[in-house]
């Protein structure tokens, strides 16, 4: 049976792709900041006869979190075939370059950023033991800095100097990582899963999330001739997925 972390798979987009992995026979292991939180996930996918998840306690925020988490995880397997790396925050307001604070910055970066650098070293040793290693990245259109320099682009005027940042960074080390681990079986890819509803936006986005889950897992389970170190979002190229940094 293959196995996957999803962080910050509590509620919303996480939890459903914890869900739709479930669904297909793969063990999970349910990452939550709150472990009651966790616990409570765990428990209702249960009710729909998935039994083959389990909660971690996982604040990818805090380095003693993140290496007990390991721990956890090691005594129950020495093999991860599946990192998504899905807990972010969107950084509060304001949102605006000039008045945004560097503790804003600093605190979104800790999460968006540190946090995926974080959990993918902390996991590494485990995913490199899988044969098919994949390391997703959940990202946002909203970080490519080729659209967002685009009057064009449909979500031109959306600017928020302190997400948007983040999500560009967080990019940069997906891009590097797929180049380091270039001559393996790994795949990692940075998608971005629609703007979906859910509390992360105050519930003014207008997908669902059955529907960003299977935009995920589609990159969580494709073969060893699958693309690597790319950027995905159906949301903004139905034909192929791919768009720009």
């Amino acid at each position: 049976m293959k196995s996957a972390l999803v962080t910050g798979a509590n509620k919303s987009i996480g939890y459903e792709v914890a869900r739709q992995l479930a669904q297909k026979g793969i063990y999970v292991y349910l990452g939550s900041r709150n472990l009651e939180s966790g616990l409570e996930a765990v428990n209702k996918l249960k009710t729909e006869g998935l039994n083959n998840v389990v909660a971690i306690q996982l604040d990818i925020t805090n380095d003693e979190s993140v290496k007990n988490a390991r721990a956890e995880i090691g005594k129950k397997t020495q093999v991860l075939d599946i990192l998504i790396n899905n807990a972010g925050i969107y950084g509060g307001y304001p949102q605006e370059a000039l008045n945004a604070t560097a503790e804003q910055f600093k605190s979104t970066f800790d999460a968006n950023v540190f946090g995926v650098v974080r959990v993918t070293q902390a996991f590494i040793d485990l995913l490199k033991n899988s044969d098919e290693p994949r390391i997703i990245n959940v990202s946002s259109s909203q970080g490519s800095i080729t659209l967002h320099s685009d009057p064009t682009y449909k979500y031109y005027d959306y600017k928020g100097a302190v997400y948007l940042s983040s999500k560009s960074a967080m990019n940069m080390f997906t891009v590097v990582l797929a180049y380091e681990l270039k001559n393996t079986n790994f795949k990692v890819n940075a998608i971005c899963p629609g703007y979906t509803k859910t509390d992360f936006n105050g519930h003014r986005g207008h997908g669902t999330v059955e529907d960003a889950g299977k935009r995920i897992m589609k990159y969580a389970l494709i073969d060893n001739d699958g693309p690597t170190g790319k950027f995905f979002s159906e949301e903004n190229n139905p034909a192929t997925g791919e768009i720009p940094w």
